[in-house]
């Protein structure tokens, strides 16, 4: 089965992230963890329905591992410029026990598995070749958590329910084409735009609010 497993805000710095969120969202996410394998660290909030939100950005304290970095996180010039361009809501993960096969029909558009952590895996994760956003974040990032999934236990909730998540595109037939082909479970809408961009609506306690 393959299904949205989370929505991701990359940032180029996780104090940038964490206020961009809380002026969208008018919600303080607490920090989530630190992926030593990954250089990166996150905050994560429940989002109802097994997914929640996660913003992401390189850890300072962290090391090189080698591996190339997760949703375009290599290449800090252009996550600037998509978050000075308000594209802040980059990118999207489903969960899949199908890798295999899905990397087998379309590898040149969600690279290859990469095992983490890499001295002991616990799950698997697709990563482009050079680290690069899938389609440019167009497609999903795929996660295969072995039968172990995401504990909610360890993410707060606050109250946000997700309501809506919606991707403009300039050509939203061929990416729905993908989505049909890769079969997720919560994929976003696609609407027309001049340019890849998210929209998130949330639900929280003080109202409906919009995330991008």
């Amino acid at each position: 089965m393959n299904r949205l497993d989370h929505i991701t805000v990359v940032a180029p710095d996780l104090t940038e992230g964490v206020n961009h969120v809380r002026e969208c969202l008018d919600i303080d996410i607490p920090f989530g963890t630190r992926h030593s394998y990954m250089g990166t660290h996150n905050h994560r909030l429940q989002l109802g329905d097994r997914t929640y939100l996660e913003i992401i950005a390189l850890d300072p304290e962290g090391t090189n591992t080698g591996v190339p970095k997760w949703f375009g996180l290599d290449n800090q010039a252009q996550v600037r410029a998509d978050w000075d361009a308000g594209r802040r809501l980059r990118g999207w993960v489903a969960s899949t026990d199908e890798m295999d096969r899905i990397l087998s029909d379309h590898a040149r558009t969600f690279g290859e598995a990469v095992e983490l952590p890499q001295h002991e895996p616990e799950f698997a994760f697709s990563i482009p070749a050079g680290g690069l956003l899938p389609l440019d974040g167009a497609a999903p990032s795929l996660i295969d958590h072995r039968g172990v999934p995401t504990s909610m236990d360890d993410i707060p909730d606050m109250g946000a329910r997700l309501v809506s998540f919606e991707l403009e595109h300039p050509d939203p037939a061929a990416i729905e084409a993908l989505y049909r082909a890769v079969c997720v479970e919560g994929c976003p809408s696609l609407v027309h735009g001049p340019e890849l961009r998210y929209v998130a609506s949330i639900q929280v306690p003080t109202g409906l609010r919009v995330l991008t």
